[in-house]
């Protein structure tokens, strides 16, 4: 799929306004000009201008690039099954991570996207549980950030 520049500088911009208008609602420190919101809106200034070069940049090459062009990937069912696959798989760990956990959502989602993609059961679960307890050790372990643990918390170690 391929957009012109227009198109993802308009949602650059879009972003960029909600960005500004989320830091404004940011605490001000009593006795300073300045408070925590300067920066990011300075960032979503950046992003605006960023966004209006990519705007001017899309009505210049609009003769020769379309504003949305699907690529022949997309004339696969099969590829567009693989694309809606990991979209719900991500929409899943969203919404279930924290009431199933890091552990069997990570197991579920790595079993169904190997299998998906051509692996055997047995290489695909042995990946996922290596990986997920791989990512579970470095994250909890290592970086010291806690990842949910669901219903395994009465075993969580």
């Amino acid at each position: 799929m391929r957009f012109n520049n227009a198109v993802p500088g308009t949602l650059l911009i879009l972003f960029a306004m909600a960005e500004i208008a989320y830091a404004m609602t940011f605490p001000r420190l009593h006795g300073q000009n300045y408070g925590p919101d300067l920066f990011p809106t300075l960032i979503g200034i950046g992003l605006i201008v960023c966004g209006a070069i990519l705007i001017f940049q899309g009505i210049a090459d609009r003769a020769t690039v379309p504003m949305i062009e699907i690529g022949d990937w997309a004339q696969d069912r099969d590829n567009v099954l693989n694309v809606v696959i990991v979209l719900g798989c991500i929409v899943f760990y969203i919404l279930l991570s924290d009431s199933l956990g890091f552990i069997p959502c990570s197991l579920l989602i790595l079993t169904t996207l190997l299998i998906r993609f051509g692996s055997t059961w047995r290489l695909s679960l042995f990946v996922a549980v290596l990986t997920t307890f791989v990512i579970h050790t470095v994250f909890a372990k290592v970086l010291l950030v806690p990842l949910p643990w669901g219903i395994l918390l009465p075993v969580a170690w």
